[in-house]
């Protein structure tokens, strides 16, 4: 056991994050791929055909499930920036989420198997609440961290680009454990060991990772306007609420690939591997995450993040033609749907964390926990939103789990999988266009408040 003062937080002493200060903060996020990667492409399939759930039922389940998480969001939000501790306002709710992560995850993957109907559907839907919870109380203020980590304009880049290549191990993890699931004759016995290994690696991953993090300490104590007042904040900024408008309808249509991708390689394009797609769509993200760190140095991350959600409009849009057969074809749609989602992933947050300087600059306060509980507030809603309109939409268009589907349920998927995410994705990189915050204006924002902190 560490002593006490081995935990106090420590503020950054670099000018440039070394890597590793990045390891140290990404290298939980191949933990949670293990199982987070599974949850998101097969729980709902899991759901249907190994715990014999309805459709519409598990739907509503990850519905109130998203919608319930963003009741602690603003909640944790609020308080991790108001937190005083020796060990950091954020480290210290890093250290308190671990164990409750771990138990929840056991317990949503491993029902027992005495319980059916009615019990079944409340233990799944209460293990799911609870690891929701803990989740959003480690992921809050892990994100809000990172914000502090670094305030250069590009450096932040680079911070959530390697982070993104050091998530795709994790991803990676995840789609090894897809591959097991499938050949597991034993479903239900497997996701218990499964469930049991992944929240030891979460647990021992995030306590000694957080040991190792530094913390700025002077950010401590310098939020202090009620949770009203914290909150319209971020809707007065009018960079964050453009933000905020593109995550949602984004999320919206992406959400479906997450949900739908295990039911269309079984019943649409008849594919026998699934981990196959999602490999050829993680790829590139992978391979081209250090680009998007060089290209956004010419091209600004505004531009290329616009140009890469066009990309993920085209290649989604294009998957509505595949059929049973078309092998390569789904390959192609799905590598450039990564390369699209690649730079997606990279640059979002990175435009986040410069938008929580601004409203320093206005504000006066660091309330980065704020901000991100509002981001992934929308998010949820907007994920929720698509997980209850798929299952609705799989219950009435026929479906019924391990047989051959109907031409009307195939239709349906490949109509939520691939023409919603094409039109969500082309709003949202029209909206993008309005967006105005760059280098220049971030540069003179820093260098007023770099002058506010001089003595």
């Amino acid at each position: 056991m560490f002593k006490h003062h081995l935990l106090n937080a420590r503020s950054p002493d670099y000018e440039k994050l070394p890597i590793n200060v990045i390891l140290a903060y990404a290298t939980p996020r191949i933990a949670f791929g293990i199982m987070g990667t599974l949850f998101v492409v097969y729980f709902m399939k899991f759901a249907t055909d190994v715990l014999l759930i309805a459709p519409a039922i598990i739907g509503t389940i990850l519905a109130v499930a998203r919608l319930w998480d963003g009741v602690p969001d603003p909640i944790i939000g609020f308080l991790s920036d108001r937190t005083r501790s020796p060990v950091g306002r954020r480290r210290i709710w890093l250290f308190c989420a671990a164990i409750p992560m771990a138990v929840s995850l056991i317990g949503l993957w491993s029902p027992p198997s005495l319980l059916s109907g009615i019990a079944l559907v409340s233990w799944i839907t209460l293990c799911l609440l609870l690891y929701e919870t803990a989740q959003t109380a480690f992921f809050v203020p892990h994100g809000a961290l990172s914000i502090e980590l670094t305030t250069d304009y590009h450096d932040r880049t680079r911070l959530y680009g390697f982070s993104h290549m050091i998530g795709i191990f994790g991803v990676a993890a995840g789609l090894l454990s897809l591959q097991l699931m499938e050949d597991a004759e034993d479903k239900r016995q497997f996701a218990f060991q499964l469930s049991v290994f992944a929240a030891l690696c979460i647990s021992v991953l995030v306590l000694w990772t957080t040991y190792l993090l530094p913390e700025r300490t002077q950010y401590q104590g310098r939020a202090v306007k009620n949770p009203l007042q914290t909150f319209m904040d971020v809707f007065r900024n009018p960079h964050s609420r453009l933000l905020l408008i593109v995550y949602g309808i984004e999320t919206f249509g992406g959400s479906t690939l997450g949900i739908l991708a295990a039911y269309a390689a079984e019943y649409v394009v008849k594919m026998d591997s699934l981990v196959t797609i999602l490999i050829v769509y993680q790829l590139p993200q992978f391979l081209f995450a250090p680009l998007w760190i060089r290209i956004s140095l010419i091209t600004g991350k505004r531009n290329l993040w616009i140009i890469g959600t066009l990309v993920s409009a085209c290649a989604f849009g294009s998957l509505f033609f595949a059929g049973a057969g078309d092998d390569l074809y789904v390959y192609a749609c799905c590598f450039f749907a990564g390369v699209g989602g690649g730079a997606g992933a990279v640059l979002p947050p990175s435009i986040q964390a410069d938008i929580v300087d601004y409203d320093e600059y206005v504000t006066g306060e660091r309330k980065e926990g704020a901000y991100l509980a509002v981001w992934n507030l929308v998010r949820k809603i907007a994920g929720s939103i698509t997980a209850f309109v798929i299952g609705l939409a799989l219950q009435f268009s026929g479906f019924e789990p391990n047989i051959e589907q109907s031409i009307e349920t195939q239709d349906t998927i490949r109509w939520l999988l691939a023409l919603m995410p094409c039109g969500c994705y082309i709003v949202g990189a029209i909206l993008l266009a309005r967006f105005s915050f760059n280098e220049t204006e971030h540069t003179a924002v820093r260098q007023a408040l770099d002058q506010r902190a001089t003595p």
